[in-house]
């Protein structure tokens, strides 16, 4: 499912939910400014709702009032809040799928023998939705909830190379490209170049760019092949115990714990 794809979809839902209540229309309407993965003026919502003006200028004005949408700089153009953000990782965290998801990652973790993580994108930030920890004593303390840098994690840089250009641009200006070690991308240039590299093979890598000693692959979990990238399956493990080389032949069966895990979100 590609954006205009997402972006019908939610204005269905709107046309489907206008006989209902208005708490449900202000739901759907929150779903259609998400769908679009870009701030919206209120001519913008209009047409992509199919709503009258003052309706839809009615109910951006109460999610507004509720936290839940934002105005830019320029007081057009709304976008989604923190408030929000926060609200769906932890509906996310507490979906129905959380059983059987984790169960998904366990079995992972049994099979590459290192800690795996499900991690999503969060803002300017990589969100742990999950995590199973190795049984080895030497890991990472990282729980479900943290939050670690985009242009040095795996994850991070997997969301990046797969965003929409003109949406990948607006984050990048704004990263501090903090150098965490000696291996850090920590220049536009080099960051960009890693970027169109994971574009063309698929998957991301930190090469003790986070921490030293620590190394991470990353594969994306779509809805369908070619669609957006909801989320990302990642393994984490100590260079010591598992280099980098040994952790790419696990490629084949990270994407196959991403493949089940999308059927069951």
């Amino acid at each position: 499912m590609d954006l205009s794809d997402s972006i019908a979809e939610a204005r269905d839902q709107v046309e489907q939910e206008q006989a209902h209540t208005p708490g449900l229309r202000l739901l759907q309407m929150l779903e259609l400014v998400a769908a679009t993965g870009e701030p919206q003026s209120l001519a913008d919502m209009v047409r992509l709702s199919g709503q009258p003006k003052p309706s839809v200028h009615r109910m951006l004005q109460q999610l507004e009032a509720g936290g839940l949408l934002a105005r830019g700089a320029d007081g057009r153009r709304y976008a989604i809040t923190p408030r929000l953000i926060r609200f769906s990782e932890t509906v996310l965290r507490a979906s129905s799928s959380t059983g059987v998801r984790h169960t998904l990652l366990r079995q992972l973790v049994a099979d590459v023998g290192e800690t795996c993580n499900l991690t999503a994108l969060s803002g300017s930030e990589v969100f742990y939705i999950d995590r199973v920890e190795t049984a080895f004593p030497l890991r990472m303390d990282l729980r479900p909830g943290s939050r670690v840098p985009l242009h040095c994690s795996a994850s991070g840089k997997l969301f990046l190379a797969h965003l929409p250009r003109a949406q990948r641009d607006r984050l990048l200006d704004g990263l501090d490209l903090q150098r965490y070690t000696p291996h850090t991308l920590d220049t536009r240039e080099r960051l960009e170049t890693e970027l169109e590299r994971i574009r063309q093979e698929g998957h991301s890598v930190d090469a003790e760019e986070f921490i030293d000693g620590m190394v991470c692959v990353a594969v994306p979990v779509r809805d369908e092949p070619g669609g957006p990238v909801r989320c990302a399956v990642a393994l984490q493990a100590p260079a010591v115990r598992m280099p980098l080389p040994s952790a790419l032949e696990q490629l084949d069966k990270l994407r196959r714990a991403a493949n089940d895990i999308a059927r069951v979100m």
